[in-house]
């Protein structure tokens, strides 16, 4: 858990082990592997190639790959930062590829596989920008737009550009076999029978939505550069932090109720009034949330590796004492 507050630490401070093998303790130095908090560092690579003219939010997918299907021609950056392009979610396709076979015995998917699972498809769910629909596939083929504009590796490109220069120097995007987690947590559920390492899914090899692993140190540096806009300026970061709206009223989701308000990696919704911007991970094993407060200058962010952990929630609760005692 970490507490920050007018730049500066309130509270950091570890509960528990990073594994029922070695039983290290967690410290500010343990390594969570972040799941969907990974979200915002996609779209700061994707913002920083905007900055330097490379890419458009207005481009389409037909303009960056060309072999993509007739409708990417609607499919632009803009809608898969906030969740409104409609793609087909990859997860569900492998589970129709592999119908009945359990998650652990499905081979783990990668970022270039997530594309051609996408090019093998005849379109959205819905057109373009009409809805909202949470989506891994989108941010995992925007790791994969940053590959083609950059002409990096996505892993090397968040090295590179976002954690060197921000002495993140323990962080990294996992890749099984290219690198290694140092202090790594690994991931658990509770059962019936007692506590089982659940670290790994068929899921957990993509890097766009989800392949981070990073600790409560190096996050309090990316806070930092958050709040004194180091890598990208407060009108470059704008866009982020407007969610989209329709032209025909409301935002809806797929089940037609109102839509989050969402920017580029961040859920937008206030908190009691308070100016707002989260997100939460959740994966096989890990539950993590990071509530930031602008205005109040006030930042919370859990990190865990047990699955039945409510970590936004247990996020909303601490945020919710510092508000009420500023």
């Amino acid at each position: 858990m970490l507490v920050i507050r007018n730049s500066k630490v309130l509270f950091e401070k570890g509960f528990g082990v990073r594994d029922l093998r070695s039983f290290h303790p967690i410290d500010s130095e343990t390594n969570f592997r972040l799941a969907s908090l990974t979200k915002q560092f996609t779209a700061t690579a994707i913002m920083l190639l905007v900055h330097e003219g490379k890419l458009h939010y207005d481009d389409h997918l037909t303009d960056i790959f060309s072999d993509f299907p007739t409708y990417g021609r609607a499919v632009a950056i803009r809608h898969l930062l906030n969740h409104t392009s409609g793609l087909v979610d990859y997860e569900d396709v492998m589970q129709k590829q592999n119908p009945g076979v359990p998650d652990d015995r499905i081979p783990q998917i990668h970022d270039a596989e997530v594309l051609a699972l996408m090019k093998q498809q005849t379109g959205t769910k819905f057109p373009p920008g009409s809805r909202w629909d949470y989506s891994n596939s989108g941010y995992v083929v925007l790791a994969m737009v940053v590959e083609k504009i950059s002409g990096m590796s996505f892993g090397d490109f968040l090295r590179e550009r976002i954690f060197k220069p921000l002495a993140m120097n323990n962080t990294i995007a996992y890749e099984k076999g290219k690198n290694e987690v140092r202090n790594r947590a690994y991931g658990h559920t509770q059962t019936a029978a007692g506590w089982r390492e659940t670290d790994q899914s068929s899921t957990s090899a993509t890097l766009g939505d989800g392949g981070i692993y990073t600790s409560l140190d190096d996050l309090e540096k990316w806070n930092r550069a958050l709040d004194q806009h180091t890598l990208l300026s407060a009108q470059d970061t704008a866009p982020a932090l407007r969610a989209p709206e329709w032209k025909n009223g409301p935002l809806l989701t797929l089940s037609g109720s109102i839509a989050p308000r969402y920017g580029f990696g961040w859920f937008l919704d206030p908190l009691e009034g308070h100016v707002r911007y989260s997100h939460y991970g959740e994966t096989v094993g890990f539950r993590n949330a990071i509530q930031r407060f602008p205005n109040d200058r006030l930042t919370v962010i859990l990190l865990s590796n047990r699955a039945e952990l409510d970590a936004p929630a247990l996020g909303e609760s601490i945020a919710k004492v510092f508000l009420r005692h500023p």
